[in-house]
């Protein structure tokens, strides 16, 4: 059912915090295309995988080599695949099936972010931001790297694109944005003068560059999934949105051929032409009164939201615009700064990261409406006139007498072409990888050893032989085991301790070898028995 048929005044993003995730203490997040498994980085150097859908850990990935905070985490295109990076200057490849390692590198600086190739189903290449060095690739298989230039100078200077495995030491770095676009064959970089690069990654040259406005240090650049938009957070407490106008696939193509096409102009200024023809500023979202700083933005699954979360300390703040740049809702989370957020990829779900290590489930407020009304039922506010139609009550009206069918009976229904969804590609030749395979928990020792103990088989194995047990049993009266001890565990070994009975068993017992009994003193110790010789008081356990 469409929810906007059904509430045009109401929103499609999330209200309320639903429920929240605890498992250690958590940095990062990261959905899979699909949104059906969460993927979350702890500090101890554990990746965590949640199924979403019932909220309960799959699988946990572990290097035991690795104990340091994890910095980020990524997915591969079908999810086969999950790259971790860590603050002990490592990145790690796993295989989410089987929980193996596949590949681990490790770095001159700590990547504080790292993105697997997004066209790729099997990637082996990766793209990192280190601390204090400019972008790089990395082979995953054959642990090379590459750094990408950050600035145009460089290459108006003649020095061409830099070495391959020698990064820069002792220069001054700011941290620096990138990511790749949807296919992969660009990499989009934020430098700390505002400006967004263009680059191939496999020649490391520099096609096209975007000044952004303000001229600000480039914090963030994330893609929508779609690829038709492209958000920047400047240091200027702006987010900035540009409109991608080129094509999605072919990409690195299409800005060859803009390179041919002017070739009159030269240097700076030509790549700032082909850079007016890659990217259009479409929006720019600001908090105009607290001025705050962002953190962590991005976009909702169909691009049509915008969410930011404060970076103000102990605020667990997110901002929501829609794409025209309005800001609807701001969502307030208990105390603890938001450190990373995501949006899912198919339902309106916000999932949010407190400095705590929790992780914040956000969903709609549903309200539930148990009324029993007829599909085309409207409430009215004052009375209206209503004017019968000549034919309502006709058995046959005549306005399906006119209606003919549009449809061709003799058409062939096709019934094996499958519709192309939102998340299909022209690379299917994988399977996508949406579920893991439960392991159930085992049951815990302690349970079962008081199970055991509290067992009546237990209490009657204790009690065999007893005359006392037995009576009590025909007579409808129950002891109370509870209140004393049967049994003592020592060293594994259970000894039957001897039971002092009640006035009332030892009545009992001596009407049944036929004697009468004394009422027990005060002290609770028995009195002697005067019995005929012969007579075995010691049959029901009686002792002094």
């Amino acid at each position: 059912m469409n929810a906007p048929i059904i509430d045009p005044l109401q929103g499609d993003f999330p209200e309320v915090i639903e429920e929240y995730l605890q498992h250690g203490l958590m940095k990062c997040i990261a959905f899979n295309r699909r949104g059906t498994l969460l993927a979350a980085g702890c500090t101890d150097g554990s990746c965590v995988i949640w199924d979403f859908e019932t909220r309960g850990v799959a699988k946990e990935l572990r290097d035991k080599d690795c104990v340091a905070a994890i910095t980020s985490v990524c997915w591969s295109k079908y999810g086969h695949r999950i790259l971790v990076s860590a603050a002990d200057k490592s990145l790690t490849l796993w295989d989410v099936v089987s929980g193996e390692k596949i590949a681990r590198i490790t770095l001159p600086q700590t990547p504080l972010l790292a993105r697997l190739h997004s066209g790729s189903s099997t990637p082996s290449l990766c793209l990192a931001c280190p601390l204090s060095s400019a972008p790089i690739t990395v082979d995953l298989n054959t642990g090379n790297t590459t750094l990408l230039p950050v600035t145009v100078s460089d290459v108006d200077n003649g020095l061409g694109p830099p070495s391959r495995n020698k990064p820069s030491d002792g220069l001054p770095f700011t941290p620096t944005a990138a990511c790749f676009n949807k296919c992969g064959d660009l990499v989009y970089v934020g430098n700390s003068k505002g400006e967004i690069l263009i680059i191939d990654p496999k020649s490391i040259q520099v096609h096209a560059m975007v000044p952004a406005s303000g001229g600000a240090v480039i914090k963030n650049i994330v893609f929508s999934r779609n690829g038709q938009y492209l958000l920047i957070n400047s240091n200027d407490r702006t987010i900035r949105i540009y409109e991608n106008l080129l094509p999605l696939k072919d990409g690195l193509m299409a800005l060859e051929d803009l390179n041919k096409t002017l070739d009159e102009v030269a240097g700076v200024e030509k790549m700032k032409v082909v850079g007016s023809k890659c990217l259009k500023l479409f929006r720019e979202l600001q908090d105009t009164i607290t001025k705050v700083h962002w953190k962590a933005p991005c976009f909702s699954g169909d691009g049509e939201w915008i969410i930011g979360g404060s970076a103000s300390k102990g605020e667990h703040k997110i901002y929501i615009w829609d794409r025209a740049g309005h800001l609807v809702k701001i969502l307030e989370g208990p105390k603890g700064a938001l450190i990373d957020l995501a949006w899912h990829p198919v339902h309106p779900i916000i999932v949010s990261v407190s400095l705590t290590g929790l992780v914040y489930i956000w969903a709609k407020d549903h309200t539930e409406n148990w009324s029993a009304f007829a599909p085309d039922f409207k409430e009215l506010e004052e009375n209206e006139e209503y004017v019968e139609r000549e034919d309502e009550f006709d058995l046959t009206p005549e306005t399906e007498k006119v209606k003919e069918s549009d449809i061709n009976q003799d058409d062939e229904v096709d019934i094996v072409t499958v519709e192309k969804d939102a998340f299909s590609d022209s690379d299917m030749s994988q399977e996508e990888l949406c579920f893991l395979p439960a392991t159930p928990c085992p049951d815990i020792l302690d349970q079962q050893d008081n199970c055991v103990r509290s067992s009546p088989k237990l209490m009657d194995s204790n009690n065999s032989g007893s005359p006392l047990s037995e009576e009590a049993e025909q007579n409808g009266q129950a002891t109370n085991h509870a209140s004393s001890p049967l049994e003592d565990d020592t060293g594994g070994t259970r000894m039957k301790r001897k039971r002092k009975p009640s006035e009332k068993g030892l009545e009992l017992q001596a009407r049944k070898v036929g004697k009468p009994v004394k009422p027990l003193k005060s002290s609770g110790r028995l009195s002697k028995l005067k019995s005929k010789p012969g007579t075995d008081l010691d049959s029901g356990n009686i002792s002094d």
